[in-house]
């Protein structure tokens, strides 16, 4: 009897959604993380794998979802791509600074 409460869905005590009892839930929550990811500027392989390790989402789930944001928001991502993409002429700027103040002492 044990056994078939395991398998019957009703008898589930997540503190977050199922995918196989509340899809539309759990695609929202992939997506809400998938936004705090967003948050802290990581790129869709470090979220994927965050969301695998922390949260226990299949990589294809976090992939899908993130295509889908893509498809729906691609203005935004054009931007988010644009900003979070490493500028080596920023960084020379810096360094050049650097040099200028340690020159100046």
């Amino acid at each position: 009897m044990k056994r078939d409460m395991k398998l019957d869905h009703r008898y589930h005590h997540h503190h977050v959604p199922c995918f196989q009892c509340h899809p539309h839930s759990y695609i929202r929550m992939v997506q809400h993380l998938i936004e705090r990811c967003l948050l802290f500027h990581m790129t869709q392989d470090d979220c994927i794998k965050a969301l695998a390790e922390r949260a226990g989402i299949l990589p294809i789930v976090t992939l899908t979802v993130w295509k889908e944001l893509l498809k729906e928001n691609r203005g935004f991502f054009q931007a988010y791509f644009q900003y979070a993409t490493p500028r080596p002429f920023a960084y020379k700027s810096r360094q050049s600074v650097s040099k200028f103040d340690r020159r100046k002492n």
